[in-house]
C-alpha cells in the first residue's frame, strides 16, 4: 500500500509498566503481552486489525528491550516477521523519544514514507469504520498534517486525556490545545462543547514531517536520538538514559501548527483496568464477562477470569476475580483501578509476584518455577532450537537435571556432559551451568538447584549418559 505514491508503515508503542491490570499483566509481562479474553494477546490483537491493510513487513515496535523476544514471538505467531523490525529501548522515555526513533529508523530504509502510529494495547470493536478512518488520516498525513485521531467522547470520562478542536466544520479540523484528565464537571463539560475528544494516542503523520517538528520543538531530544539511531550496535542504557522523558502529545503536539484532529467513533477503549475491559466485552444474560473455567452460580455484573483452575462463584454482584498461577484479584469492579496501590504495596514489599510470572520468557526459551524453598528451587525449562542457556546464581551448590525429551549439551567450564531424553544429571554449579539445545526442537527439561551441601540426599544415585 502506498499513500501519493509514498510507503506505509505501521508503528506500534508496546511499551508499559504492567500495574493496572494485574495479575494478569507485569513489569516483566505487561498489558500488551497478555491474553485477557480469547485466543490473542493485546498487540496480537493490534496487528490482526492492522495488517491488512498495512503489508506485514511494513510493521514496526518499539518495546523494552526486555520484552523484544517475548514481543518477537507474538508476531511470529501470527506472521507477522520480526528480524529486524523491532527497535528495543534498554529503558522506558515516554512516546516522544519512541516516536522520533521509529522515524529516524524509517528513515534509514527510505527516502520518506507515511506512519500510522498506534498503541499496542488498545481495542477497537469497529474494524471497518476504523479502516475507513484509517485511509482518511494517511492521506492528510501525506499532506502534510499530523492527524490525531479523537475519540468521540460517549460519556464524561476522567480517566482519559482530551483534545479540544478549533470550531471549524472540516472533516479534521486544527487542534486548539490538548488537556489532561478532567474531574466530573469538567468532563461534563467537555463532552456537551461538542468540540472535546478523547485522545486515543494513535496518529497519522509522514516522517520527514515529524523529524522537522522535532526539530523546531523538541532540538534537545532530536540532537541526543539522531546519532545513537546512526549507530550500527544497540544503543546502550547510560547514552538513552540521556534523552528527556517527554511524551509526543508535549514534545511535538501541542506546539506545532500542523496538527488536526480526526473525530471518529471506533468503538475504542485503552483498557485501562479491568472496569473498562468489562465495559467493552460482551456479557451473558446476566451481565457477566466469564473466561477460563469459570462456574457461576448467581452472579450479577461480574467479570471473572481463569488461568490455571476452576473458579467456583456464588451470589455475587459487581465484583471482578482473576485468577493467575500465582495470585488472586478480587475488588468491587467500579473499584479496580486501585489495583495500582495493591501493586505499589508489592513493590514496597520485594514481592516478585509486582514484577513476573511463575513463567518468564528469555531469549533462549521460557522457565516456570514450580517450587522455592531455602534449600533449593525446582523449575520446568523449555530451551528453543540451537539456544543456549545460562543458569546457576550466587550460593547454588549443585543442579540435578531429568531431560524430558530431546537431547542437550551441559557445560562447566571445561567440562562437557550430554545428556538424552530420560536420562538425569547431578553436577557441581558453582559459577554457572551452560545447557545447550543443538536439535531442531524444543527441548523441555526439569531443573533442581540445591543451594547448600547439607541440603543435598547424600547418597543420592547419580545417572549420566556418556559424554
Amino acid at each position: 500500500m502506498k499513500i501519493e505514491g509514498l510507503p506505509v508503515f505501521a508503528v506500534l508503542l508496546a511499551g508499559g509498566s504492567g500495574t493496572r491490570l494485574w495479575p494478569v499483566s507485569r513489569e516483566l509481562y505487561p498489558k500488551q503481552l497478555a491474553r485477557l479474553v480469547g485466543g490473542d494477546s493485546l498487540i496480537q490483537s493490534t496487528l490482526r486489525r492492522l495488517v491488512p491493510p498495512f503489508p506485514a513487513d511494513a510493521v514496526r515496535v518499539v518495546c523494552g528491550a526486555a520484552h523484544e523476544r517475548e514481543v518477537a514471538r507474538h508476531l511470529e505467531a501470527i506472521g507477522i516477521p520480526a528480524a529486524g523490525r523491532i527497535f528495543p529501548e534498554p529503558l522506558g522515555r515516554n512516546t516522544g523519544p519512541a516516536v522520533l526513533r521509529a522515524c529516524l529508523e524509517i528513515l534509514r530504509e527510505v527516502p520518506d514514507a507515511v506512519l500510522g502510529i498506534f498503541p499496542a494495547d488498545h481495542v477497537i470493536a469497529r474494524r471497518e469504520a476504523f479502516h475507513e478512518a484509517l485511509s482518511r488520516a494517511m492521506a492528510l498525513a501525506a499532506s502534510g498534517r499530523i492527524v490525531a485521531f479523537g475519540i468521540r467522547p460517549r460519556y464524561p470520562e476522567t480517566g482519559y486525556g482530551y483534545i479540544e478542536a478549533e470550531a471549524e466544520k472540516t472533516e479534521a479540523p486544527p487542534i486548539r490545545r490538548f488537556v489532561e484528565k478532567p474531574d466530573l464537571d469538567t468532563a461534563r463539560r467537555y463532552v456537551a462543547a461538542g468540540t472535546f475528544f478523547w485522545n486515543s494516542g494513535m496518529f497519522a503523520l509522514r516522517a520527514s514531517t515529524a523529524v522537522e517538528e522535532f526539530r523546531r520543538h523538541a532540538p534537545e531530544l532530536i540532537a541526543l536520538l539522531e546519532p545513537l539511531c546512526r549507530r550500527p550496535a544497540s544503543i546502550a542504557g547510560p547514552d538513552y538514559a540521556r534523552l528527556p522523558d517527554v511524551s509526543f502529545d508535549v514534545a511535538v503536539m501541542e506546539k506545532t501548527t500542523r496538527g488536526v484532529v480526526l473525530p471518529v467513533d471506533l468503538g475504542w477503549s485503552d483498557i485501562g483496568s479491568w472496569k473498562s475491559l468489562y465495559d467493552f466485552l460482551p456479557k451473558n444474560a446476566a451481565g457477566n464477562v466469564l473466561d477460563g473455567d469459570v462456574l457461576a452460580r448467581h452472579a450479577h455484573g461480574c467479570l471473572v477470569l481463569g488461568r490455571s483452575r476452576l473458579i467456583a462463584v456464588n451470589r455475587i454482584e459487581n465484583l471482578v476475580v482473576v485468577e493467575t498461577p500465582d495470585s488472586l484479584f478480587v475488588s468491587d469492579l467500579d473499584s479496580s483501578r486501585d489495583v495500582k496501590e495493591i501493586v505499589a504495596e508489592l513493590k514496597r514489599r520485594g514481592r516478585p509476584e509486582a514484577e513476573r510470572h511463575l513463567t518468564v520468557a528469555f531469549p533462549w526459551g521460557t522457565q516456570t518455577w514450580l517450587d522455592v524453598q531455602p534449600a533449593g528451587r525446582t523449575c520446568r525449562m523449555s530451551i528453543d532450537p540451537g539456544a543456549c542457556a545460562r543458569l546457576g546464581e550466587e550460593g547454588d551448590q549443585a543442579l540435578h537435571l531429568v531431560l524430558l525429551n530431546g537431547e542437550v549439551r551441559v557445560r562447566r567450564g571445561r567440562s562437557r556432559r550430554r545428556l538424552r531424553a530420560g536420562g538425569a544429571l547431578r553436577w557441581e554449579a558453582r559459577g554457572g551451568v551452560e545447557i545447550e539445545n543443538p536439535t531442531a526442537a524444543a527441548v523441555e527439561l526439569v531443573a533442581v538447584f540445591w543451594k547448600a551441601e547439607a541440603s543435598r540426599p547424600a547418597a543420592q544415585e547419580t545417572l549420566e549418559d556418556p559424554a
